[in-house]
């Protein structure tokens, strides 16, 4: 990779490494000062929209093959949380105070900060074990967690998507219902989801074999 490359992807991964850890803080934060899960969005909704939204730039990363990560599994994610996010969670006031965006930011948030650092410190090629070790762990729960919030949240929101026929100005000249779209959405999200968490467990076979014969020789 060449050294240009390497300097802009620390210093991308490492700021969405630090973004996380402050978004983590006032996740925690919010259920600390109100002794309940009401107040996630409002303590830290603004920063994780930006960092989400900011992320985009990670399918371009794999486009131009700076990573190896290829363009369709980042797209994937990327538009399934930006969707929740600035689509529904933003939009729509009277779900922003559900459990399950603490739920889904807190999983979101844990997950980031473990997989922005092990990418930061690969950069600079001292990544130790135990991160790495995380990094393809701790996800196996995380992101059925997450899973669990952002469906959640869906589905809570789908009679104020109906009664505020959101988005039906934007697709008025199309035969398209929002409110139908985010029903057959759910219904197929638990099949688009597997297909990134069973990619992740291979990753992780992968990753950890190396990494143990690396430690063996």
């Amino acid at each position: 990779m060449p050294p240009l490359s390497k300097i802009y992807l620390l210093a991308y991964n490492s700021m969405q490494a630090l973004g996380w850890s402050i978004s983590l803080f006032w996740v925690l934060t919010s259920f600390a000062f109100t002794d309940s899960f009401d107040a996630a969005y409002s303590f830290s909704g603004d920063l994780i929209c930006l960092l989400q939204t900011a992320s985009l730039l990670e399918v371009f990363h794999g486009a131009i093959g700076i990573v190896p990560s290829g363009v369709l599994l980042p797209l994937m994610q990327w538009g399934g949380r930006t969707h929740y996010l600035l689509a529904i969670v933003r939009r729509i006031a009277e779900v922003q105070e559900s459990p399950s965006v603490f739920i889904t930011f807190l999983a979101w948030s844990i997950s980031e900060v473990i997989r922005y650092s092990h990418y930061a410190l690969n950069c600079i090629g001292h990544c130790p074990y135990g991160v790495t070790y995380l990094r393809y762990t701790v996800f196996i729960l995380l992101y059925p967690v997450g899973l669990v919030g952002e469906m959640w949240l869906m589905y809570i929101a789908l009679p104020f998507i109906k009664e505020k026929d959101l988005y039906a100005d934007s697709f008025a000249f199309l035969p398209f219902s929002y409110y139908g779209f985010v029903q057959v959405l759910l219904a197929v999200y638990p099949f688009l989801w597997l297909k990134l968490y069973l990619h992740l467990l291979k990753q992780r076979s992968s990753k950890l074999g190396k990494q143990r014969d690396k430690k063996k020789e």
